[in-house]
């Protein structure tokens, strides 16, 4: 053998020995470059709101409890569905999350024919982090006390025969044809853009009835201007705890409303166990649950497996509203 191929042969063996473990260095420094990019959670709506405040907070739990930057990204357009799509197609590795209300993820697939995303095969759930609820009230021209003797008052008179919500194809719009069915009434949705206009309606005498968020309502309940007669929930809710439910009535109507945390298709199981730890523990702070009821939402913090049973009965629920209501936004 040459002396030429002998140190050849020398190099191949020491390159052979040294390849396994300079790969499991490169892997150790990806897997620290991981960990170290800030984790991104993007709210597909404005700044401003409740949801926006509750990404904030969780946000901030999750940087300390993670060790890690976390920031909100507001990703608006699309009534939801840019921010949606962006996380669809973030890469599957824990650092990129939605946090969003329940309607692009157990509702927009009834109502739009061509959504760009599927809500169940595309995303894995994380967290539900907070829940509210909806009511129906009325104005203090209206007699009734509760929802049964709102029905006969209705019957009375067909005119009477309207409620109004903060805009079509919204939860509450979906939650009155809920109720119409029901009682058997044939009540004529009023669409308004929000529920500061549908209210004023309504104490003014303009509108019998409103189905909105609790929270709307709850100050002008206890001032005496309007009455809630019925809220969604499966109990009574805390902010009101002298308003029955629509079970509570005799109407087999549930409606909560929720914030839930999703991460594309395809994250790694451990990721999401750690993810969902974090934000579950950050809703549950006493300190973040006072100002989430600030807000008027109550704090959960459920694991993944929960948000994931959670969504697929509640995509259930609104299909049959949504299919009732013949609304589609296309």
């Amino acid at each position: 053998m040459r002396p030429t191929e002998g140190i050849a042969m020398h190099r191949r063996r020491i390159l052979q020995l040294a390849l396994p473990a300079l790969a499991g260095l490169l892997s150790l420094r990806a897997r620290a470059q991981i960990a170290e990019q800030p984790i991104r959670i993007i709210f597909p709506y404005a700044a401003g709101g409740s949801g926006d405040a509750l990404a904030r907070l969780v946000a901030e739990r999750m940087r300390v409890a993670l060790g890690r930057s976390v920031i909100v990204e507001e990703r608006t357009g699309g009534a939801g569905r840019i921010g949606v799509m962006a996380v669809k197609n973030a890469a599957a590795d824990g650092s990129t999350l939605l946090l969003t209300p329940i309607a692009t993820m157990a509702v927009f697939q009834h109502v739009y024919k061509s959504l760009g995303y599927d809500p169940f095969t595309d995303f894995t759930p994380v967290s539900q982090l907070a829940t509210f609820d909806f009511a129906l009230g009325v104005g203090a021209q209206v007699p009734a006390r509760s929802l049964k003797e709102l029905v006969a008052w209705v019957k009375a008179d067909p005119a009477r025969a309207a409620f109004g919500g903060p805009g079509a194809g919204a939860l509450p719009h979906f939650l009155g044809v809920l109720f119409a069915h029901a009682a058997g009434l044939d009540l004529r949705h009023v669409a308004y853009r929000g529920s500061s206009a549908a209210l004023a309606d309504l104490v003014a005498g303009q509108i019998p009835t409103v189905v909105t968020t609790l929270s709307d309502l709850v100050a002008m309940h206890k001032d005496g201007r309007i009455r809630m007669l019925a809220s969604s929930g499966p109990a009574r809710s805390p902010f009101t705890p002298d308003v029955p439910t629509f079970r509570e009535q005799g109407y087999d109507i549930e409606g909560t409303s929720w914030y839930g945390a999703f991460a594309p298709a395809g994250t790694p199981a451990a990721a999401i166990d750690r993810l969902s730890a974090a934000m579950a523990a950050a809703v549950r702070a006493p300190e973040v649950g006072e100002r989430l009821r600030a807000f008027g939402l109550v704090p959960t913090g459920t694991t993944a497996a929960a948000l994931a049973a959670i969504q697929k009965a509640d995509s259930a629920r609104w299909a049959v509203a949504v299919k009732l209501s013949g609304f589609t936004a296309d």
